[in-house]
Order: structure tokens, then sequence, then C-alpha cells
């Protein structure tokens, strides 16, 4: 945890000042907390290279594999492991992963559950490899 400045206001300050309703919903006066002079640089630097369209770019393949977790563990239960093993409970997540992937690569087929691309659907278009049914076709 950061080594955070508090600043507290009174109530004597806070009650009347006319943009009370703005700075604070709270009953008591108002509590600022500030980052120290090099944690503060370092945060608004960060929040400056996050307006960089390569950042967003970047950040786009960390969203689609995020997603992709939370799908792992949400629909797939994969949070817990059936197995003790870490070689076996290995082997659980890759065939899920493996499962997962054929579920999206299935459901481009049917127009009634559309979806975007996946990384994985990008990177077979990218090497003009057919993935509709890559899987029957014994490549």
């Amino acid at each position: 945890m950061a080594p955070y400045t508090v600043v507290r206001f009174a109530s004597r300050q806070c009650d009347p000042c006319p943009d009370r309703p703005a700075c604070t919903r709270g009953k008591s006066a108002r509590t600022v907390n500030f980052l120290p002079r090099h944690l503060h640089e370092l945060q608004a630097g960060n929040r400056t290279d996050q307006q960089d369209p390569r950042w967003k770019r970047l950040y786009a393949t960390r969203s689609g594999i995020e997603g992709t977790i939370c799908e792992l563990v949400n629909a797939h239960r994969a949070r817990r492991s059936r197995y003790h093993d870490h070689r076996k409970t290995h082997v659980q997540h890759i065939l899920t992963g493996i499962a997962i992937n054929i579920e999206r690569l299935a459901s481009r087929a049917h127009p009634h559950n559309p979806r975007g691309l996946t990384a994985f659907q990008l990177y077979l278009d990218s090497r003009d490899l057919t993935w509709e049914c890559w899987w029957r076709q014994g490549k």
C-alpha cells in the first residue's frame, strides 16, 4: 500500500462552501488523499501512455485474453480442478481450452449466435488458413 498524505477538512470549512455538493456528498467534511510526488508522476505518465494508439492496440490483445479467462472460469468451472495433481490439472486446462476454441470456431458457422473474432481466429485468418471446420479436413 502506498504511503498517502491524508488531508481532512473541518466541517466549518466545508459547510459554507457553495461548491460542496460538487465536492463531496458525505455528511462530514471532505478528505483528500495525495500520493508521494514520485508515485503521482508515475501514475500521470501511465495515464498519458494509455492515450497512445500503440498502447491501446496492445491492451486490446490483453482484454481479449481476459475475456477468454473469464469464460474459462465462469462457463467451464475452471477455478477449481477436478484433480489433485498439477500435471492432471494442467491437462484439464489444456483440454478445456481446446474445447473453448472448438466451440468458438463452430459458433462462427451459426448465424444465430454472432460474436467477434477471437485472437485464435484472427491468427488463422492472418495466415490464410480456413477455420470453419479445419480440424475435420485432415490438415
